[in-house]
């Protein structure tokens, strides 16, 4: 048997996705060719977590996830869980802590994952063949055909998990998505998720408060949530930010709540204790400095509170507990950390990640239409995708 037919699977792209399926269908026995344009492994894990690889989320739940179907997730999520994960951290002796909301971390480096990953795929016999682009990729007679420096490496099963165009400066691109076309799966169209917005018109003046932080709670439609937002030379960014732009659809107006701590009609009981100190102390003793000062003059706050009518504060606070911003944009691909969209759920099996209509192709990880929230719930989707098409994939 030539090397050219000797595999019973290909994977494409060598990320958390394509690693984690690669080892568990070669560590069941499978022969397996994994492929990847990039000259090493994991490129995307490196960067995670300022490096440290926010590897999994302890409260991950379908319910953190986006899709045009929201319960495609449920299955392979609950047969491979963060628990199942970090026991594999464990047998590689990797020290990790959690941080808030359930943010696992290596206590080391991200490039502990990536050596777990290979060591992995080492101990399942897997091929790797790194810095090779894919030049073509066609079917026929039962078999997916996958050209790479003019030399055909064939097998039955073919495994997409190249990712989203998302950080386009490590190579990211939609080569998933072209593969999916050219065999007939439909494509939700993809867009920047996890991704600092944008200000412009009278918002763009918040941009004078570059740097700055407060926690917040900020709301799109239905969905809110409560962390820190960060001002930019450009607009808003921070987990509360990164975590609603993945909700935001163009022209949708943001209601930040800047003090989501704080009890109604605080500055009124703030008037009454304390008539002859300003609003802008007021609310520096809630906010950073730089943000109160900015507030209390667009809310034209001036003087001290006693000369203040009721009625200008309860006004003040209902807008401090209701700013409306309307974002004009994102900073796009190149600084969302994931995209969402991507090939379509209803062309895939829930439980192998197989197209139905074509029998050996399957999809993971951020190729598939699942985008998770922020902090570490990527990489679990990442790793349950990717076990489960291993443990579905079978033999030549």
């Amino acid at each position: 048997m030539s090397e050219t037919s000797a595999f019973d699977v290909i994977v494409l792209g060598a990320g958390a996705a394509g690693m984690m399926c690669a080892a568990t269908a070669g560590a069941r026995g499978l022969r397996v060719l994994l492929i990847d344009h990039a000259p090493e492994p994991g490129r995307k894990i490196l960067i995670s977590g300022g490096g440290r690889c926010n590897f999994t989320n302890l409260h991950t739940g379908p319910d953190r996830y986006l899709s045009a179907n929201p319960h495609f997730a449920k299955s392979a999520l609950g047969r491979y869980t963060p628990e199942d994960f970090l026991a594999l951290v464990g047998q590689h002796g990797i020290a990790w802590h959690e941080k808030t909301l359930g943010q696992l971390f290596c206590d080391g480096s991200a490039r502990q994952i990536v050596a777990m990953l290979v060591a992995e795929c080492d101990a399942a016999r897997v091929k790797m063949l790194l810095g090779h682009p894919v030049a073509e990729v066609d079917h026929a007679d039962g078999a997916f055909r996958v050209k790479v420096d003019g030399r055909d490496w064939s097998a039955p099963s073919l495994v997409l998990a190249t990712g989203g165009p998302s950080i386009p400066k490590l190579g990211a691109t939609g080569f998933a998505y072209d593969v999916a076309r050219r065999f007939g799966l439909s494509i939700v169209q993809p867009r920047p998720a996890l991704v600092p917005l944008t200000l412009g018109g009278e918002d763009a003046l918040f941009q004078s408060l570059s740097g700055v932080s407060a926690q917040v709670e900020v709301s799109c439609k239905k969905t809110q949530f409560r962390e820190a937002a960060l001002f930019t030379h450009r607009g808003l960014s921070g987990p509360a930010m990164l975590q609603i732009s993945s909700y935001w659809q163009h022209r949708d107006p943001l209601s930040v709540n800047f003090l989501p701590e704080i009890e109604p009609e605080w500055l009124l009981r703030q008037k009454q204790a304390q008539p002859r100190t300003t609003a802008r102390r007021s609310l520096a003793a809630a906010l950073p400095a730089r943000l109160a000062e900015v507030l209390s003059e667009r809310l034209s706050l001036e003087g001290d509170l006693g000369n203040i009518p009721d009625k200008a504060l309860r006004a003040a606070q209902a807008r401090l507990t209701a700013w409306i911003f309307t974002p004009n944009g994102t900073e796009g691909f190149a600084k969302a950390e994931v995209t969402a969209g991507g090939i379509a759920t209803k062309d895939l099996s829930s439980r192998t990640m197989m197209a139905s209509r074509v029998p050996g192709l399957h999809a993971i990880g951020e190729a598939v239409d699942v985008t998770g929230w922020l902090g570490g719930y990527n990489f679990q989707w990442a790793w349950a995708s990717g076990w489960a098409a291993g443990q579905a994939l079978t033999a030549a």
